[in-house]
């Protein structure tokens, strides 16, 4: 539903949209209040008209804190050379964050006075930009230096001291030479950067990784033919060590640190996402219970550099020996983990279960938790079974187990599919072997 903010001598949403289109230098928040006269409280009115429209999708921010219509070019912005047609170089934004809307090609028009032909692919330009007939068309104001486009490969050669590096990607179909192999020998895998223009490129290696058919060279093989994002752009993690410090207690967030919630996941879980409380209830002979998750929408919040970050990679992605995060790793190895003895930010569902098993009634708060063990399955299933000790066993492990009791009761009344299947597990030696 389109939202309604608008107020006496505010524009309308099309009248913004068409100055933005049409001025020629980046519109703000200042230039847009000044083009209209806008003054005092409809400047604040302004601002929230500004922010609904970015909500609905029909502008955007570009760095420096100018708009643009959504699915359109900023009209200063930093741009990549993907190509060259003839002696023209065409370009994309380099972030380029409208969903489903494709990133426009961009032709570089060449200045008078000098060479753009000397632009080559890969090569990073500041320009400004302007929409001809269908299509866009950028004035180089400045050459960038150029980012580094990264390749995974193996050396080849070595003959006449030549080598030439042979990409793990099965779809290229051209070996590189290397202008630098550095420490790198014949037959190793190596990360290597590409330098040069589109007519002679060269690569110069960074990382020597090894040998390529060891066990931990195919994490980073499949890393880099499946183009998952790697590196964390710095602004991301920039950002990401400045929400960590946000604090979590506050009046907002009910107080949970008091219960005995505990993590039960995998040994080898690598985070830790949800925990769990149960007591019983003496009134209705069945439980109380409450399941917490981190809440990571505390730190990530819409709009920002992590949650464009976070949308552009989807998920995490898990291999036997490394794992590749949504987030960065001071979110989600950290403030995002639920790890014993530190408060968290967590949503927690309050649930209230009958005697019959039955889920009567629930509620979703935002809180403050304090986990009181991080617990293997085998552990807390062997302090329950008595062949361990566990100094949770009376307020936590025993009130979960019997709550679980009851809802697995309630559940095998309802016959549901039973699959019992192995869980498949890969696990390595200390040599990195399956």
């Amino acid at each position: 539903m389109t939202k309604s903010t608008h107020f006496e001598g505010l524009p309308s949403r099309d009248q913004i949209l068409a100055f933005i289109q049409s001025s020629n230098d980046p519109a703000g928040k200042r230039e847009i209040a000044r083009e209209f006269g806008l003054r005092g409280h409809e400047k604040i009115a302004l601002k929230a008209l500004l922010k609904d429209m970015t909500d609905e999708g029909l502008i955007d921010m570009a760095p420096g804190r100018a708009f643009h219509k959504m699915g359109g070019v900023p009209k200063v912005t930093v741009l990549k050379i993907v190509a060259i047609d003839g002696n023209q170089p065409v370009a994309i934004p380099e972030h380029w964050e409208a969903e489903g809307i494709p990133a426009p090609k961009i032709r570089v028009i060449e200045t008078k006075g000098k060479r753009n032909s000397a632009l080559g692919i890969g090569d990073r330009i500041l320009a400004r930009t302007e929409e001809r007939g269908n299509g866009w068309a950028a004035h180089v104001m400045k050459k960038l230096a150029k980012g580094s486009e990264q390749i995974l490969g193996v050396v080849e050669g070595g003959e006449n001291g030549r080598f030439w590096l042979k990409s793990v990607d099965k779809k290229s179909r051209f070996d590189t030479q290397i202008g630098d192999v550095g420490d790198a020998k014949a037959g190793e895998l190596v990360l290597a950067e590409l330098t040069g223009n589109a007519h002679k490129k060269s690569a110069r290696v960074t990382q020597v990784l090894g040998d390529p058919f060891a066990p931990k060279s195919f994490s980073l093989i499949a890393i880099h033919k499946f183009g998952i994002p790697f590196e964390m752009p710095e602004t991301v993690e920039r950002e990401a060590e400045r929400v960590r410090e946000l604090p979590v207690t506050d009046d907002h967030r009910e107080d949970l640190r008091h219960l005995p919630i505990i993590a039960i996941d995998p040994r080898d879980a690598r985070d830790f996402d949800d925990a769990i409380w149960a007591t019983p209830n003496a009134d209705t002979g069945g439980f109380d219970a409450i399941v917490a998750i981190a809440d990571v929408s505390y730190y990530v919040r819409p709009g920002s550099a992590l949650d464009h970050e976070a949308s552009k990679r989807g998920n995490s992605v898990y291999f036997p020996d490394l794992v590749v995060p949504m987030l960065p790793h001071a979110l989600s190895s950290d403030k995002c983990s639920l790890r014993a003895g530190e408060d968290r930010a967590v949503l927690a569902c309050h649930l209230a279960i009958g005697k019959t098993g039955q889920v009567t009634s629930w509620r979703f708060t935002r809180a403050v938790a304090r986990i009181a063990a991080n617990i293997p399955y085998p552990d807390a299933q062997a302090a329950i079974d008595g062949t361990m000790e566990n100094p949770l066993l009376e307020t936590a492990l025993k009130p979960l187990w019997a709550c679980w009791r009851l809802l697995a009761k309630a559940r095998d009344k309802r016959g549901p599919l039973e699959l019992n299947l192995p869980e498949k597990r890969i696990t390595l030696d200390e040599q990195g072997r399956v």
